[in-house]
């Protein structure tokens, strides 16, 4: 048995399981990542590019989408934490566009028929999801205001696409003149509420917000090559993105590394899911967040804000009315930009481990119990909101490689 406590029989498995999903052409390579109790494994499969020739590598740099919405709730901990921010109080001294809220009535009503908000929309409801916007999980067409928010924000109903939004302020502008789906609290909604914080920690830090990420959280971690677009000498390490073609059934190319949009910086820095990272980047994260704030030489977050973090804060009710993943909030729970196991449904996830997932084909889980950090790495978008099963596999694989 090793240090970590993992079999190296059983990671065995992990690869030729992962192998096959390489051989089989459903990714065209992936990048896994296992570290117990500080032993660390990680295994490259494939090519960066269907028909490269070129192998990927440890340090290929992948979009993480979703994966960023850990990271922004850690930056506005830290402002919460040198009190620029408080969670209560509302967001309206620094986001003026969002005081004085009108709610829509009812979702299926027209945009014009609203009432005032109850309450202003707080801190803590952009970390919980529930400031009452967000992505409408329904087919376009299904309800009147879905024409009218893809109208005013391009690209807030979907996968990212970083050249596609107005810059911060023109954006936060746009939000502000739509009415809000549910009121402040009521819901938990995906998404929107991360992108919010983006700007409210720029404006809270008087700096924007990418150079806020880089000088607080990624400098002092080493993540090196994470950040919202990646440096033209970098260009070769970012794999080629992929999504699902309906007309054929197949994969089509979203976004090419030279000349797409990580090629260069973002019209609008999306706290929602607009960073790049690699595998031994975003361990640097994780290993700080198992530690409870801590890295080596210094402290981003005390132990507290960390468990605030990593609760759950949704209601029973807010958990059934939530649309993204249908049974999912039975067995996991809502914090601040992460979910969390509640119950032990499957061989992974201890109850308490915490983490996200990344819809363009990543995934991340922190397990305190097992001092355990997961993260796989590819880049085919997801055609569904449900992890697909080279997810499920890799998280199964992971944890039956536990050999004590």
């Amino acid at each position: 048995m090793s240090s970590g406590g993992l079999s190296r029989w059983r990671l065995a498995r992990m690869h030729d399981v992962m192998a096959g999903y390489v051989k089989r052409g459903e990714v065209p390579g992936v990048v896994t990542l296992v570290d117990r109790r500080g032993e660390v494994h990680v295994d490259a499969i494939g090519a960066a590019a269907f028909g490269d020739s070129e192998p990927i590598r440890p340090d290929t740099i992948f979009r993480i989408s979703s994966m960023t919405k850990p990271v922004t709730a850690v930056a506005t901990m830290i402002l919460v934490e040198e009190c620029a921010l408080r969670l209560d109080d509302p967001v309206d001294r620094l986001l003026p566009e969002l005081a004085d809220r009108r709610v829509l009535r009812r979702l299926d009503g027209p945009p014009e028929d609203t009432v005032p908000a109850n309450r202003p929309i707080t801190v803590r409801d952009l970390l919980t999801f529930q400031m009452g916007f967000g992505i409408i999980m329904a087919p376009p067409g299904t309800y009147p205001i879905q024409e009218l928010v893809n109208d005013t924000l391009p690209a807030s109903q979907g996968p990212p696409e970083p050249s596609v939004p107005p810059a911060p302020d023109e954006w936060i502008r746009r939000l502000g003149t739509l009415p809000l789906l549910y009121q402040p609290g009521e819901r938990w909604m995906y998404n929107t509420g991360s992108d919010v914080l983006g700007v409210l920690i720029a404006r809270a830090s008087g700096q924007p917000f990418e150079t806020f990420l880089r000088e607080r959280i990624f400098e002092p971690l080493g993540m090196s090559d994470t950040g919202f677009s990646v440096p033209t000498a970098a260009l070769d390490r970012l794999a080629t993105g992929y999504r699902h073609d309906p007309a054929t059934g197949g994969l089509a190319v979203y976004d090419e590394p030279v000349g797409g949009q990580w090629s260069r910086p973002p019209a609008f820095p999306s706290g929602g899911g607009g960073l790049v990272s690699t595998a031994e980047d975003y361990l640097a994260f994780s290993r700080m967040m198992l530690d409870n704030g801590r890295y080596p030489g210094g402290r981003l977050l005390s132990r507290p804000s960390v468990e605030i973090m990593t609760t759950d804060h949704l209601t029973p009710e807010q958990k059934a009315t939530a649309d993204l993943l249908l049974g999912y909030f039975d067995s996991h729970g809502w914090g601040f930009g992460v979910a969390m196991a509640t119950r032990r449904d499957n061989v992974a996830e201890s109850i308490g481990s915490y983490g996200w997932n990344g819809g363009l084909g990543t995934l991340w889980c922190a397990d305190p119990r097992e001092q355990m950090s997961t993260i796989l790495l590819t880049q085919c978008a997801w055609t569904s909101p449900s992890p697909p099963d080279i997810c499920r596999d890799f998280q199964t694989l992971a944890y039956q490689a536990i050999d004590d």
